[in-house]
């Protein structure tokens, strides 16, 4: 699941050092905004079959690879 996650993540952010640090705050680093979480959330969706609404999470729980994989767990996603 990490490898997917960390491959989505370098796509949208279109950076290789969302991989250098896993508790890296995305948002904090301006890798990630508003418009790249909503295509985060979709590829996501797309990738792990799971539906994550965009309302259900604070911008705080998606800022770190390591914050997303949990959500992705939670939800059922190895």
């Amino acid at each position: 699941m990490e490898e997917k996650l960390l491959d989505i993540l370098e796509r949208i952010c279109d950076d290789e050092a969302v991989r250098e640090d896993l508790e890296m705050d995305l948002f904090e680093e301006g890798l990630l905004d508003s418009l790249a979480i909503a295509e985060l959330i979709v590829a996501v969706e797309e990738e792990f079959k799971v539906v994550l609404s965009p309302t259900e999470y604070e911008k705080e729980e998606l800022s770190t690879v390591h914050k997303i994989e949990k959500i992705l767990k939670a939800k059922g996603v190895e």
